[in-house]
């Protein structure tokens, strides 16, 4: 069976388009990757997102949505403290979990491509839960379930549940960590990633190509040799490259 995603890449291409269309601006938004350990090694949380929601409906997603004016507080210009705050506020809303606002860690900023109906500017951070009952809201999100990055990864490629490319990114970086602790350290010891995708039509399927990729400002050096950071979307066979 198709995915959303992919019934977009066809509804694109049947349409002519380039993916470089003209589109809404995105919208400031926040969302946590809420962490845990178990036995099996680190956990992330996922929430299906409702089935009746046009952007990503029925996708596997970490908690989140758009900052709030409330979450400026006194602070109307300083747009990372109402991030962290969003992400906070969406982990109750949505999830039903405590999280200390002071504890999460930048990890990385999603922007939504050029063309798509919707767009969010999304900044991504990284946390444990610190208390609070794990239950979707039955509005946003339909389930909430713990999955080890190579679980839900798995899972996705034999379609048991759809993801979008920052999680499916997300995930992938998360494999490499045995625990909260390694992650947490890891992370915030690094320096966070921009992605503002350019979204282009292949033979067989799609690309994103990143900032740091030597076609990002023109796409028609996708062969040229050079530095790679690229997510290649060929029906369910996707493929993440970075240098």
């Amino acid at each position: 069976m198709s995915s959303p995603l992919n019934n977009w890449i066809d509804q694109r291409r049947s349409g002519g388009t380039s993916g470089e269309t003209s589109s809404v601006d995105a919208v400031p938004a926040a969302t946590v990757v809420l962490l845990r350990d178990r036995s099996g090694g680190l956990e992330v949380l996922l929430a299906r997102r409702s089935s009746k929601l046009a952007f990503h409906g029925g996708a596997w997603v970490f908690p989140g949505g758009r900052i709030d004016p409330g979450d400026y507080g006194d602070a109307p210009d300083d747009l990372p403290r109402a991030a962290r705050r969003a992400a906070v506020r969406e982990a109750k809303e949505e999830a039903g979990v405590d999280v200390d606002g002071d504890a999460l860690v930048h990890l990385s900023n999603w922007t939504t491509p050029e063309g798509s109906p919707k767009r969010f500017a999304t900044w991504f951070f990284v946390g444990p839960v610190a208390g609070g009952n794990e239950v979707a809201d039955g509005a946003e999100t339909e389930a909430l379930q713990w999955f080890g990055p190579d679980e839900a990864l798995a899972a996705r490629a034999v379609g048991e549940i759809e993801l979008a490319p920052p999680q499916y990114v997300t995930l992938l970086d998360l494999r490499e960590f045995a625990t909260v602790a390694d992650a947490m350290t890891a992370i915030e010891a690094a320096e966070s990633v921009d992605y503002l995708p350019r979204f282009h039509f292949i033979d067989d399927g799609a690309v994103c190509v990143y900032p740091e990729d030597v076609a990002y400002t023109d796409l028609g050096r996708l062969e040229t040799p050079g530095p790679r950071h690229r997510l290649y979307l060929r029906g369910e066979a996707w493929e993440y490259i970075r240098d």
